[in-house]
């Protein structure tokens, strides 16, 4: 079982989690910060975040054990200790981790990864020994692209650098919805030149919270998190403070939210896998009309079809870290994974925390509970890093070639070594999407041919590929996003299923949950089918060709009690050290 996967659940467990597939210092790392999140204890946690406290002392936590020194320091930047590297695998271990206590807790860390990614990329070595002292020191750091206006519109930045004499400049503008903005020791900012129009212009360059040149606006949330809003008023830019000038400055931008937006899936992950715990320790141990909650036949299809989707979700993921892992600039399938891992593992968490809510309903309102701050904050991970339509137009760019210029690619090996990954660095131009080739989706399926459900999918992948194949969206079509979307989320699910059996491979995931997981499937692409047979832009042999698509999953009675039974254990297995104090 890979990652932080207990082997009998296939989920996080803080208490009997093995860390031992890590190399030391991370064990230790790991460790450190699941302990001190439970010596703290949950009463502490919930109070903090129902009363917006700043969380200074998880940061100083943060800061004493060197956390972020250690996990998001590049080798190259370490100045030889052994310890430091940009490792996706354990970046990903902890996000689940920190999520798993608190999303705010893993946002501050987020966005320290984002403000992170300009300065690692670029040639300036001043600048890049500067974050590697202030990490060593315990600062964290911020990403100064949004703005009010314009959004994540970097074409349209009102962030201005005048030149002045003395070859520097100063920079005039505000940003927007910029984590950490409060307290950042570096901020990447993201601004164009006033004497250079197009993309020659733009710069991306390093400012301190702490100047005077610098305001904090306002924290633009009501919540633990700073989401600042700040201003610079002629803020002193020197050639030790620019990061990347023209056309690179733009790549550098889309490079780290690369890089960043992968680790969102993860939060979700953490966020589900405490609220499961707490949604079926609370359904089994209440009794209505003389049964347990759990013993209701719809209380228990929606525990195995929320354990179902959650396996699932950890499971794409774990894989997609292999391939980003792998990543060289003749091998960037993780360009593909990456969005897949941000829009559809977001979303299926939304799904899962809506049908844990629907059992234990009103319960998933009191304060003392971790599942209503989940409940709150759960949809927050689908819009960060580019909203759902977004990644899905992204993810469109691959469909020609994964699904008709499938060619012989190198099997990615699994990927948990002690490694630096230096490629995320040096990604390069941002184009080309459209000649990246993949093997063939069909591979991850042989294995897996005597599972009914993985059978069942396959017939409609292959009923997709014909759909595409035979009446593929016409020019007029391709114009409609409202088509397009609704196209993108069928090839989505095909994605999904290829990264969840090449980890069920891996793993040796039994077949009852690998059925179940396909079961889900099954029924999600059919409604996603009836979805694009009721687009008004869809033809009449493609409205046929999707309704062909509809199948019903394949039930059994056998496998719904094996997985029950996995569900059912996890009822007590984990409860949060509750600490002390009252939750206000």
């Amino acid at each position: 079982m890979s990652g932080l996967a207990d082997p009998a659940s296939g989920l996080l467990n803080p208490n009997t989690v093995d860390l031992s597939g890590y190399d030391p210092q991370t064990q230790r790392l790991l460790r450190a910060t699941i302990d001190w999140f439970e010596q703290r204890g949950k009463r502490t946690l919930l109070r903090q975040y129902n009363e917006t406290t700043w969380y200074a002392d998880y940061l100083e936590f943060a800061a004493k054990e060197k956390l972020f020194a250690t996990l998001l320091t590049p080798a190259l930047e370490g100045e030889g200790d052994p310890d430091k590297r940009w490792d996706t695998s354990r970046i990903a271990a902890f996000s689940e981790i920190a999520a798993f206590y608190g999303l705010g807790y893993w946002y501050a860390w987020q966005v320290t990864i984002l403000g992170l990614g300009p300065i690692w990329q670029s040639a300036n070595a001043q600048a890049k020994q500067r974050a590697a002292r202030l990490l060593d020191a315990g600062e964290v750091f911020a990403f100064g692209l949004s703005e009010r206006t314009h959004g994540a519109d970097i074409y349209s930045t009102d962030m201005v650098l005048t030149p002045v004499s003395d070859g520097g400049f100063t920079a005039t503008g505000s940003k927007y919805y910029i984590g950490n903005g409060n307290v950042a020791g570096m901020v990447s900012v993201f601004g164009r030149r006033a004497d250079v129009d197009g993309p020659d212009g733009y710069l991306f360059f390093a400012v301190d919270s702490r100047h005077p040149a610098y305001t904090v606006v306002k924290n633009t949330v009501h919540a633990q998190m700073y989401v600042s809003e700040f201003r610079l008023d002629e803020y002193p830019v020197t050639a030790e403070d620019i990061l990347h000038t023209g056309q690179a400055a733009f790549e550098a931008a889309l490079n780290t939210v690369n890089v960043g937006k992968f680790n969102i899936g993860f939060a979700s992950i953490g966020m589900c896998e405490h609220s499961f715990y707490e949604a079926v320790t609370h359904a089994h141990n209440r009794v209505l009309y003389g049964n347990r909650v759990t013993e209701f036949p719809h209380v228990r299809r929606a525990f195995v079809d929320a354990y179902a989707r959650l396996r699932a979700m950890k499971l794409f993921s774990t894989r997609a870290i292999d391939y980003f892992r792998s990543a060289h600039a003749q091998d960037r399938r993780y360009l593909l994974f990456n969005p897949v891992t941000k829009m559809k593992v977001t979303t299926e968490a939304e799904r899962v925390v809506a049908e844990l809510w629907d059992v234990i309903a009103a319960k998933g309102f009191e304060k003392d509970t971790y599942f209503n701050q989940v409940a709150k904050d759960i949809s927050a991970p689908a819009k960060l890093e580019g909203t759902v339509h977004v990644n899905l137009a992204l993810i469109l760019k691959f469909l020609p070639n994964y699904l008709f210029g499938a060619t012989e690619r190198p099997e990615v090996p699994v990927r948990d070594d002690a490694a630096d990954d230096e490629f995320l660095f040096a990604q390069g131009p941002t184009r080309g999407l459209g000649s990246i080739t993949f093997a063939d989706w069909r591979d991850a399926f042989e294995p897996f041919a005597e599972i009914a459900n993985v059978t069942v999918f396959r017939e409609q992948a292959e009923g997709l590929t014909r759909l595409l194949g035979s009446e593929p969206p016409t020019p007029e079509q391709q114009r409609d996003t409202d088509f397009l979307l609704a196209l993108g989320e069928l090839f989505t699910l095909l994605v999904y299923a290829q990264l969840i059996l090449e980890q069920a491979a891996v793993d040796g995931t039994e077949a009852a949950i690998i059925d179940q997981i396909f079961d889900v499937l099954v029924r999600d692409l059919s409604v996603r089918a009836v979805e694009l047979h009721n687009r008004a832009a869809a033809t009449e042999a493609q409205r046929n060709h999707a309704l062909a698509l509809v199948r019903s999953a394949i039930t059994d009675p056998a496998r719904a009690d094996t997985v029950w039974s996995r569900v059912v254990a996890l009822a007590g297995a984990y409860e949060m050290n509750p600490g002390d104090g009252e939750i206000v």
